[in-house]
Order: structure tokens, then C-alpha cells, then sequence
């Protein structure tokens, strides 16, 4: 506070992909009162229409502009011009027009900022969900899942929890298994690997449980069990997540310098250009990203006096 007046974060909004509904949804939550009473948002994509990029359209044009926008918008974080970046949706087949390597948001910001690992959390008020593993096909999810990954995002969680309002993070591990393996009669791999994982991680003061069912401890979880799940692969845990908070979850970027919200929905070529998005999950990461910056190191750098 500066003379009896608020300082709100200055937040960088990143359109995505041009040819899906990110420009809209970002203008649309840029213009949103709730946000600017939050924060001073600052729009990062094309300053032009491009004729390469047409709505709905995969193109080398949109990935790459999707990518410059990421980029400029992390540098301004890291510089301490923004205090926080909320992206809209990118395409992974339009990055691999482009000649990117990267699958997407999470793997590209890692590697701009130096994170040598990070993990992908869903966030809404009933559920917070972080996915061990991503985009890789089922079958490589088993082999995945190493003690090593496992011991990271445990002691990640434990120590990020904290900055969303849970001082002590109460985390469940989702099985791999149906029944989280039933004692080795429907798998191995959560007798194995995961619960050696949960073992070493109370071990270290973690407060965590499992493996427990996947098919109960995300209703455990809403219903006040849990503060946070870990969950084996992308659709375990966003099944959970999307049934119940759909349209209001904000995917946040765990283990990096810089604090990154998302939205929680893809680029919907389908609706693209047509005016009909609903910016319901923009707005929601941008709230979030502008209350992360305000109570952490952000809100000392890159703010805006209202």
C-alpha cells in the first residue's frame, strides 16, 4: 500500500493460439471488471491480423505467433515487468507446424526458465489435482511413474500448497490400478512403486496417503478429505477435475520462478471467430494468478498503482 491507495499487479495475458478462441477469451477477461479491480492486465500476441491465420485453422503461423507471445511474456516476468503471466490455450499440432519441440505451455516454460522440474496442477475451490504424468500415450505411463518423479512432485506439492491457502497440505496419491492394485492381484505397480513413494514421503514429513482408489479419493478429496491428489496420468485426474469444476479450474505451472495460471479448456478450432466463447476459465486464472502475485514476491515487481 502507497498513500492510503492499492497497488494491483501488473499480469500479463497471452492470447495463444490466434487461430482458436485464446484471442478472444483474453481480450474478453482483459476487459472484465473483476479483473481490473484485481490487476492490471497486459495483453502479449500479434499486434496485427496475420493472412496466414485463419480461425479454425492449424497453421506454422499461429503456432509461432503463439510461441512469441509466451516468450515475450515470460522474459517481462523474469525481468520483473509483469507479476504474473496467465496464458490462453496454445495448439501442440500447430507448435509442430511451427518446428517447435515443445508439446506445449508447461514443457516450453520449463525450459525458458531453467526448471528442472515442474508439474501441471488443476485448481478450483471443491478439488486441486497435479498430474505426475501428461501428454504421453497409457501404455507409457507405468514406466513413467519413477521414484524419482514420484519423490519430486510429493516434496513439490508439499512445498507450493502452501502459497493457495494450505499452510499444511493435506495430499492423497490416486492409484494406478483399479482398487489401487488390490494387493497385487490387479497390478503391481502401486504396491511397488507408489506406495514405497507415499512411505518416503512421510518419511521426509510430507503429510500424504495412498495409494488410494482413484475411483473414491477424488470425492474424498472435494468433500474436504484431501487439499490436494496426485493422479498417475492426464485423464485420471482431469475427468475428476472437469466434472466438477469445468470452466472455473485453473491450470497452474508448480516448480517455476515466475507464476503461470491457464485456462483449463483447449483452443475449440470448432467455435473460433464466431464471438460465443465463454472466458468464464480465463477470468478465474487471471484472478488467481493476480492473488498469487499480490501475496508473494511478484507483488514487490511489475505493479500498477490504482
Amino acid at each position: 500500500m502507497t498513500s492510503g491507495r492499492l497497488w494491483r499487479p501488473r499480469v500479463a495475458l497471452t492470447v495463444g493460439d490466434p487461430a482458436g478462441i485464446g484471442p478472444e477469451v483474453a481480450a474478453r477477461a482483459a476487459a472484465d471488471r473483476r479483473v481490473l479491480d484485481a490487476c492490471e492486465p497486459v495483453l502479449y500476441g500479434p499486434a496485427e491480423p496475420d493472412p496466414r491465420v485463419t480461425p479454425g485453422v492449424l497453421s506454422a503461423a499461429a503456432g509461432r505467433a503463439a510461441y512469441d507471445a509466451i516468450v515475450a511474456a515470460v522474459a517481462d516476468a523474469r525481468a520483473g515487468r509483469v507479476a504474473a503471466v496467465a496464458t490462453a490455450p496454445v495448439n501442440k499440432a500447430a507448435f509442430a507446424l511451427a518446428g517447435l519441440p515443445w508439446k506445449g505451455h508447461t514443457d516450453l516454460l520449463a525450459y525458458l526458465c531453467g526448471a528442472p522440474r515442474v508439474a501441471m496442477m488443476f485448481h478450483a475451490a471443491p478439488l486441486r489435482v497435479v498430474l505426475a504424468t501428461v501428454h504421453i500415450p497409457l501404455r507409457e505411463v507405468p514406466a513413467a511413474l519413477t521414484p524419482a518423479l514420484l519423490d519430486d512432485l510429493l516434496d513439490l506439492m508439499a512445498r507450493e500448497l502452501p502459497r493457495f491457502g494450505f499452510p499444511a497440505p493435506r495430499l492423497a496419491v490416486a492409484g494406478l490400478n483399479p482398487h489401487a492394485g488390490e494387493g497385487g492381484l490387479m497390478g503391481t505397480e502401486d504396491e511397488a512403486v507408489l506406495r514405497p513413494a507415499v512411505d518416503r514421503a512421510r518419511a521426509r514429513g510430507v503429510q500424504v496417503e495412498g495409494p488410494l482408489p482413484a475411483d473414491t479419493v477424488f470425492v474424498r478429496a472435494v468433500r474436504g478429505g484431501f487439499d490436494a491428489v496426485l493422479a498417475c496420468y492426464h485423464d485420471q485426474g482431469l475427468v475428476a477435475m472437469k466434472l466438477v469444476a469445468f470452466g472455473s479450474a485453473v491450470n497452474v505451472t508448480l516448480g517455476l520462478p515466475i507464476i503461470r495460471t491457464s485456462v483449463d479448456h483447449g483452443t475449440a478450432f470448432d467455435i473460433a471467430g464466431r464471438g460465443v466463447a465463454d472466458p468464464s476459465s480465463m477470468i478465474e486464472a487471471v484472478l488467481l494468478a493476480a492473488r498469487l502475485a499480490r501475496h508473494g514476491a511478484g507483488a514487490r515487481a511489475g505493479t500498477a498503482e490504482s
